[in-house]
């Protein structure tokens, strides 16, 4: 039994199985367009949906710090998949890595994750992308009828259509190819950069030194009884943190750390890309380092502009500016911001498809879904389905519900893959590679550690919804997917000689 479970794909049958015709991927991406598909997707909703939250809730205006150290936490795990992206270019991201170095069981759990997480991600945008939508139209003196609009502290029946209606214009998109959807982000990335631009330069002659003091807000420790709503290590250590203070910092960490999942969405486009040795580490590197810039000075900025008890939830950065007696402002940031946070839903919606499209290729997943189009040479099956699901999610569900299990879900990922890392450094030695991560296994092993420590940070009951997933995984995993891979169907010579990931 553990042998089946751990038995390993090797790299080089991985990508064979990318020439297939019937399930090939159009190679059209250039360094170019994996560095604007990273800019697209991490400039988004942690400036235009979260800063709002975290600083009311958690930091206050040292928010600037929480970006700081989730982008540590980043940058340690973006050396790692850069290495694995560059040698093993084939869609399916941590999923792909994880069956080449640690097996078929670990594969199939980071891939049900991946799902969940980009799934998440996606309706978790799309309902901010419809708040700042209905901002704009309030401007214009038009409202949403009852029932809907935004279900964010909504307490009756409603369906949020804005949201649901742009993941299916996304999905249609998505179906028609890659380079359509490239084109597409570059012009919108190009209006959302002029508008995180502006937000700096503008708001900075707005700041006002007072809202700065305190930069560390005063401690305020979380009710000892309330186990499901404060972070997991009141139940682990049997103290509560404090909301604010330094470990405030923290908590806003794990929270804004939604904002980075960008550079591993890259890692999924990987079998699309001309050249993945030399391109995959430039785009998720470079877009990382531009965007985590960009997130400190706009995060200085906003709290600077006004006191962070008084920001806004749905719409933080344009309610700053009305507040401060700058309406047209407003109206400048509401527009960028719903036209960039539409990439970020779709780059978002690409990685799912393109995490299930892998896993259906290996026959984990029913193999009807890993044809592709015969004109487009897209996996337009579960782009369809996923993107119809997701539209139903993103209408019913709050936007406080989804962020945090998105989060725990990309953390995840980001311990598989630098564990992933070591291991092929070991078992694989010989493999190719044209961007080695540095000081392995120090990087790695401190991925772990600073992913680790984020998640311990998160809601227990982000840990008990994740952990409800997780098992229906291990069960649909032993009722179909064990027994219907590729691997299980007796191509022997694609088995791992050793259980635990041992030379593929």
């Amino acid at each position: 039994m553990s042998s089946t479970l751990f038995r390993t794909k090797k790299v080089e049958q991985s990508i064979l199985d990318t020439e297939e015709p019937e399930h090939a991927l159009k190679k059209s991406l250039s360094a170019l367009d994996l560095t604007v598909f990273g800019v697209g997707v991490i400039i988004g909703t942690g400036i235009f949906v979260l800063t709002g939250t975290v600083a009311k809730d958690n930091a206050g205006p040292a928010t600037a710090l929480a970006f700081v150290a989730a982008g540590v936490a980043c940058a340690l795990a973006a050396l790692c998949y850069a290495e694995f992206a560059s040698t093993v270019p084939v869609a399916g991201s941590a999923y792909t890595f994880s069956y080449a170095s640690l097996g078929e069981l670990p594969a199939w759990i980071i891939g049900w994750d991946l799902v969940l997480e980009f799934a998440l991600g996606t309706a978790v945008v799309a309902v901010g992308w419809s708040g700042y939508i209905q901002s704009l139209l309030e401007n214009a003196g038009w409202t949403m009828p009852a029932g809907l609009g935004s279900r964010e502290g909504a307490d009756t029946f409603g369906f949020d259509i804005l949201a649901a209606a742009l993941v299916l214009v996304l999905t249609a998109i998505l179906v028609v190819g890659m380079k359509l959807s490239a084109r597409i982000t570059s012009l919108v990335v190009a209006i959302k950069v002029t508008v995180v631009l502006v937000v700096i330069v503008a708001g900075a002659f707005l700041i006002e030194g007072k809202n700065y003091d305190p930069f560390i807000p005063k401690e305020q420790p979380v009710e000892a009884g309330a186990s499901l709503d404060s972070p997991l290590i009141q139940l682990m250590f049997g103290w509560a943190p404090s909301n604010f203070g330094v470990m405030g910092i923290f908590t806003a960490a794990s929270v804004v750390f939604f904002a980075f999942i960008g550079f591993d969405v890259v890692a999924t486009a990987a079998e699309e890309t001309k050249n993945p040795q030399r391109d995959m580490p430039r785009g998720i590197l470079g877009s990382l380092i531009i965007c985590t810039t960009l997130y400190v000075l706009v995060s200085l900025v906003v709290t600077g502009m006004q006191n962070y008890t008084k920001l806004s939830v749905d719409a933080p950065l344009a309610d700053a500016f009305k507040a401060t007696g700058h309406p047209w402002f407003a109206g400048f940031i509401s527009f960028g911001a719903a036209v960039g946070l539409t990439t970020v839903c779709m780059i978002l919606l690409l990685g799912q498809t393109r995490v299930f499209f892998a896993m259906s290729r290996d026959g984990l997943l029913p193999r009807f879904f890993s044809r592709v189009h015969p004109r487009f040479k897209t996996p337009h099956r579960p782009t369809i389905l996923l993107g119809v699901l997701i539209a139903v999610l993103a209408g019913f569900t709050p936007l406080t519900e989804l962020a945090a299990l998105v989060n725990i879900g990309t953390l995840f990922a980001f311990v598989v893959v630098a564990i992933g890392v070591i291991i092929l450094r070991k078992s694989r030695p010989d493999l190719p590679r044209s961007f080695r991560t540095p000081w392995v296994p120090v990087v790695p092993i401190l991925s772990v550690c600073a992913s680790l420590w984020l998640m311990i940070n998160l809601p227990a009951e982000t840990w008990v919804r994740f952990a409800i997933w997780m098992a229906a995984g291990f069960l649909l995993y032993f009722l179909y997917g064990r027994t219907h891979s590729r691997l299980a169907r007796g191509d022997e010579s694609e088995e791992a000689p050793s259980a635990g990931g041992g030379a593929a």
